[in-house]
């Protein structure tokens, strides 16, 4: 009798795993592939959280603004920081004093938090003290982080290649994460657009 109070606890347990990962899979319109250097990395945005924070990052993807942009924060076992389209772009004079602390000539977003969770594979978006003040800058979590719960807004999931964001060069620690000579997103498309 237990070994098939078990058996169905399995199975109950698998269907909620499967559910989860069926729950991030994205339609192509909301499925946005990062090259790096290594590959492409697979996100699955998620409108159902964040429709504003998703749709600008569309536009901003489909304009080609993020092609180039350099991760110019990126904390071991943290996160991996970039989209500052203003002066973190690597072949249009990145400006390493103020890569950072740009957006893009959209504005600024209010904040659309969740109660979904930072964890590994996590995609949310940067901001400064103020909680509206999101734009174009994005991070890709290395690792849990409670802390940013309900703090920040989460706009997608790793669902393929965190392995490539895994090698992305690493910050100095004593600089919270800046990197000197950093990796960058070599090429930004929406799926749905093709190649």
């Amino acid at each position: 009798m237990q070994l098939k109070k078990l058996a169905a606890f399995l199975v109950v347990l698998a269907g909620l795993f499967a559910g989860s990962a069926t729950a991030f899979a994205a339609d192509p319109e909301n499925t946005m592939i990062i090259t790096l250097k290594d590959g492409d990395v697979t996100v699955a945005l998620r409108p159902d959280l964040a429709p504003k924070h998703v749709a600008q990052i569309k536009k901003l993807v489909r304009e080609g603004a993020y092609d180039n942009v350099v991760f110019h924060r990126v904390i071991n076992g943290f996160m991996a920081q970039t989209g500052d389209v203003q002066y973190g772009n690597a072949k249009k004079g990145f400006n390493a004093s103020a890569v950072g602390t740009g957006g893009s000539e959209l504005p600024n977003l209010p904040a659309e938090f969740s109660k979904e969770h930072f964890v590994r594979g996590v995609v949310g978006m940067a901001r400064s003290q103020n909680p509206d003040s999101a734009n174009s800058q994005f991070f890709i979590m290395f690792g849990p982080a409670p802390s940013l719960d309900g703090k920040y807004t989460i706009v997608g999931n790793v669902e393929k290649g965190m392995e490539l964001v895994d090698n992305i060069k690493k910050g100095d620690d004593a600089r919270n994460g800046a990197v000197d000579d950093p990796d960058r997103m070599v090429k930004v498309r929406i799926a749905a657009d093709g190649k």
